[in-house]
């Protein structure tokens, strides 16, 4: 087995290779405009880190959010694109897992990442592995009962500590921990559902109100 995974759906642009062991190769940076410009760059230094080719991939691991529309996409339809190049199959994780399964804490806790207007998505969990909610996107000030007293982590709960007071990292998803997550439970035997995209909401970018279509004469 070797793993790829990749996620977009936040700041974070990351990847990583796993051997059905271990990761043996990982890139993140943080740049939440430059989504389409750094993930094939990540991709290759971490080739290059173990030395591997891409042919070498037999699956691949994306992670499907929630996330904004645009820095999603990038990852979503490289995965496919990659997928699909090379006859392998492509699987779909979600971020929040991801960033919970990174915690490794014990006992109910959330995860909140960013989305932006003065909102985050977010989850509550049982553990590192088991998702008790669906991935949802709220106001924090709308979640106070619901998350009161738990830790929380992600970059969505260490931008509001009056909702999140037991905020900590970390801030963002690694592809590290969604590779080894993904590596877990395929051994499992579990099936992993496909990478389709969790916008929860409509993209920021729209056509203009009473826009005129122009036609020639």
């Amino acid at each position: 087995m070797l793993l790829l995974a990749l996620d977009t759906a936040t700041p974070a642009v990351t990847v990583a290779l796993h051997d059905g062991t271990d990761v043996i190769a990982s890139s993140s940076q943080v740049d939440a405009r430059r989504h389409g410009e750094l993930l094939l760059p990540a991709l290759d230094r971490v080739l290059a880190e173990a030395g591997l080719r891409l042919d070498a991939v037999t699956g691949i691991v994306a992670g499907t959010g929630p996330g904004p529309y645009t820095g999603l996409r990038v990852g979503l339809m490289t995965a496919d694109a990659f997928g699909l190049a090379l006859g392998v199959p492509v699987h779909g994780v979600c971020t929040l897992d991801g960033l919970a399964f990174a915690a490794d804490l014990e006992g109910p806790f959330v995860v909140a990442t960013d989305a932006r207007r003065k909102e985050v998505y977010w989850a509550r969990y049982a553990d590192s592995r088991t998702r008790l909610t669906d991935p949802a996107v709220d106001r924090p000030a709308d979640l106070a009962d619901q998350v009161a007293g738990l830790p929380a982590v992600g970059a969505g709960a260490l931008l509001y500590p009056d909702t999140f007071p037991r905020a900590h990292e970390p801030e963002h998803v690694s592809a590290a921990a969604l590779a080894r997550l993904a590596a877990e439970k395929l051994a499992a035997g579990e099936e992993l559902p496909a990478p389709r995209p969790l916008y929860l909401r409509r993209p920021d970018a729209q056509v203009p109100k009473n826009y005129k279509v122009v036609t020639p004469k």
